[in-house]
């Protein structure tokens, strides 16, 4: 686990905007299971491609977007170990990964971007598809 001081600012750059952060499985649970509408969750991470693309990549799109998610949620990989678990399986057959992305609707996953979507994109080029995605399933 990494220390908490130490990823603060990067779960910040995701709550700042508006994601609720789901730190146990419960709550991943719990919110998933019968929820009507879309959820997107963003598994975030401290490595290079979250914080050059990924967190700022959601961040242009959000801004951009004239569609939105109903629910913004994140889970900190390295740290909220059984709310990531629980995101997984519900992700599955997609191996774990980190960061990575996904939209559900009515509980149903519809999009999922695993790591080797963003690793070499810039942050413009995440957001770019995600106002796609969201155009078209939000």
């Amino acid at each position: 686990m990494y220390p908490e001081e130490l990823i603060a600012p990067m779960r910040a750059e995701l709550t700042d905007v508006g994601f609720k952060e789901f730190r146990t499985s419960e709550d991943v649970e719990k919110h998933l299971k019968d929820h009507k509408g879309t959820t997107f969750v963003v598994v975030n991470s401290v490595c290079g491609c979250a914080a050059g693309a990924a967190r700022p990549g959601v961040r242009y799109a959000l801004d951009k977007s004239s569609k939105k998610p109903g629910t913004l949620a994140t889970v900190f990989a390295g740290n909220d170990t059984d709310a990531v678990g629980k995101f997984r399986e519900l992700v599955m057959p997609y191996p774990p990964s980190s960061p990575a992305m996904a939209l559900f609707k009515d509980g149903d996953l519809v999009h999922f971007i695993e790591r080797h979507h963003i690793e070499g994109r810039n942050a413009q080029m995440i957001g770019d598809h995600l106002i796609e995605v969201f155009e078209h399933f939000c």
